[in-house]
């Protein structure tokens, strides 16, 4: 009797063994196509967005005060 119940303890073992490292492989794709997938949208994200176009340069020159005030009346 115990050596029946050792035999089917082994054979339950071994199966659970082959499922856990099987799930353990379905596991490691869906990471590796998860950081895939995060990777390819951020490529197409950078790709479809447009930059900003960059700001004109500051212009920079002298105004006269006397050219800004309005004459009185």
């Amino acid at each position: 009797m115990t050596v029946a119940l050792a035999s089917i303890s082994l054979v339950v073992a071994l199966i659970a063994l082959a499922l856990a490292r099987r799930q353990a492989r379905k596991l490691e794709q869906l990471t590796e196509m998860y950081w895939q997938l995060r990777y390819d949208h951020g490529e197409l994200k950078s790709a479809v967005t447009p930059e900003a176009p960059a700001p004109p340069p500051p212009i920079s020159g002298f105004v006269p005060l006397g050219s800004l005030k309005r004459p009185k009346p």
